[in-house]
């Protein structure tokens, strides 16, 4: 029998109203961060909100992903294309790594090509650490595309 990976995903809160429809497909489909899990078995057992600047509800929702079997937890594409993109994201991956003891995965979804454009414009991403956030995101454009 396989072993599940049950994850959790935060979303950046100006995205509060999102249904979640360009993560579920590449969870889905496992295209950006979610091709990790080809050819495994992954149910979510928490999607939410970070709760807006700066992300309050990291240090509660965590409790409830893992008493729910979370072993990974995601920090959706949305915190990483924003603009600007999330000024917290690496704390939170740390704080999520450092108190809870889980493995936590920058972005869900491939990165759309319409928000690449812009940030290559902007230099947002022109460094080390923005290289290895947007990393499994990132795709050919052709998938980047498919996410506009």
């Amino acid at each position: 029998m396989k072993k599940t990976n049950k994850i959790g995903i935060f979303i950046c809160d100006r995205y509060r109203r999102c249904a979640g429809g360009k993560c579920f497909k590449s969870l889905k489909n496992r295209e950006g961060a979610f091709s990790r899990y080809k050819d495994m078995d992954v149910e979510v057992v928490g999607y939410t909100s970070c709760d807006g600047c700066p992300g309050g509800n990291i240090e509660y929702a965590v409790d409830e992903m893992k008493a729910n079997g979370a072993n990974i937890i995601h920090l959706a594409t949305g915190l990483i294309v924003g603009y600007p993109p999330c000024p917290h994201i690496v704390y939170f991956h740390d704080y999520i790594e450092k108190k809870y003891g889980l493995e936590v995965v920058y972005g869900t979804h491939p990165i759309p090509e319409k928000y690449l454009k812009v940030h290559e414009k902007l230099g947002t991403w022109n460094n080390d650490e923005w290289q290895g956030i947007i990393g499994a995101t990132m795709n050919d454009e052709k998938m980047r595309l498919a996410y506009n």
